[in-house]
């Protein structure tokens, strides 16, 4: 189509965009659900591209950047928090007017989430299984197990720079723990590596809270019942908080 007669709708495809809500009940409240989940998606998909971007500039000790970058993907992170507040309006009562429509779908499935697990660390095999019934989002999270995470990268980076890192460090380690510290002990030598690290802690930081309103609100709308794809629900999404992505950024504060 030819730019002097591109529309608004037709630039941002809206006639697919909002014909992609498919309620199965009669229920008033499933579209908010719909909503809210495909919105997620989509944020899921910015901060993707910005995170696969922010990697590579941090790969290539380029950080302004991958600074703005970090930070844009912060700023989505808290309009996925923020999402929580809308579908906690839906009631115990309005949510199982819908529920037997979902089937075995759950937001456990979402390969984007996984694929942002894995961006930043978390590599689990038995989420790569399964998508083995879904091709292209089994090939997409394949690929991204095979790439570096973003804190390897940047460790990496601190490796290039002179620190003391191993190649393939267990977490928690002690020279990436000590690395770290020296970073903190002397931001006005190492500003640009402090501010990464500040970047790296705002993703965690922000990824946490998501995590606990997403409990938070699972609790409030089903109680301690099981997710619809089978999982524990609110036992499953208590213990994931416990997980974390980049230990000794959190362990160093506890030495400083």
């Amino acid at each position: 189509m030819d730019a002097d007669d591109l529309t608004y709708a037709g630039y941002l495809d809206l006639e697919r965009v909002l014909s992609a809500q498919h309620p199965r009940s009669d229920a008033h409240d499933e579209m908010l659900f719909i909503v809210i989940h495909q919105a997620s998606e989509l944020w899921l998909k910015l901060m993707l591209h910005e995170l696969g971007a922010a990697r590579d500039r941090i790969a290539a000790d380029d950080l302004r950047p991958a600074f703005k970058m970090l930070s844009r993907v912060s700023r989505a992170q808290t309009q996925m928090i923020t999402s929580w507040d809308v579908l906690a309006t839906m009631t115990p009562i309005e949510f199982n007017g819908m529920r037997p429509e979902l089937g075995t779908s759950s937001g456990f499935q979402s390969h984007q989430y996984r694929m942002l697990e894995a961006v930043l660390g978390a590599r689990d095999p038995k989420h790569l299984a399964r998508f083995a019934r879904e091709p292209v989002f089994h090939a997409a999270l394949a690929a991204e197990y095979a790439r570096p995470g973003i804190y390897d990268v940047a460790l990496g980076l601190l490796r290039q720079r002179g620190f003391d890192i191993p190649e393939r460090p267990e977490h928690p380690d002690a020279h990436v723990e000590a690395a770290w510290m020296a970073i903190y002990r002397d931001p006005t030598r190492y500003f640009d590596l402090y501010e990464l690290a500040e970047k790296l802690v705002d993703l965690e930081y922000n990824l946490q809270r998501w995590r606990f309103g997403h409990l938070k609100t699972v609790e409030r709308i089903i109680g301690f019942k099981r997710g619809t794809g089978g999982s524990a629900g609110t036992a499953y999404l208590g213990a994931v908080l416990k997980l974390v992505f980049f230990p000794e950024l959190l362990s160093v504060r506890t030495a400083l």
